[in-house]
């Protein structure tokens, strides 16, 4: 097997990255990807990210586009989001989920940021077990987002 590279993402990487998280929702039941109506960012992902003063990365197997990460400024002061970590479902079990939320820290902790939070839709069972792993905690609060796919997402935060 060849190793995963991660790199800075690229505004032409939206075709790539949308193929990449709408099969990842299509792993769920009525988890659908509306693009157009709810996630316009993957088009110009880079640009995006950048302009809301954070960074997004893709990680790439033999040219693939078989995961993603970014983060944004926290909404309270001192930290960072860490926004969009998906990987195809056949690149999982290889730790590159844990690698690319290894990425965000070291880039918060770089960053001087007190803490990593993060949402997380309820149906992403791996995913929280991930983040416990890592040590971030889940809060008493959920959100709706009163989309497409009526989610419904939980809050972690982990303290730097």
């Amino acid at each position: 097997m060849h190793s995963v590279a991660i790199r800075d993402a690229c505004d032409d990487d939206g075709p790539a990255l949308i193929a990449l998280i709408d099969a990842v929702f299509r792993e769920y039941p009525n988890c659908i990807l509306d693009v157009d109506g709810e996630a316009p960012e993957l088009r110009t992902i880079a640009t995006t990210f950048e302009a809301a003063g954070g960074h997004f990365w893709i990680a790439e197997l033999s040219g693939r586009v078989v995961g993603c990460v970014g983060f944004t400024p926290a909404h309270a002061a001192g930290g960072i989001e860490l926004r969009k970590l998906y990987v195809a479902k056949d690149a999982r079990r290889i730790g590159l989920g844990n690698r690319l939320c290894g990425l965000i820290e070291s880039e918060a902790r770089r960053r001087t940021a007190a803490f990593v939070e993060l949402w997380s839709d309820t149906r992403f069972l791996d995913a929280h077990r991930l983040y416990e792993k890592r040590g971030y905690t889940r809060g008493p609060h959920t959100r709706t987002l009163h989309d497409i796919s009526a989610s419904v997402e939980y809050f972690y935060r982990k303290d730097l």
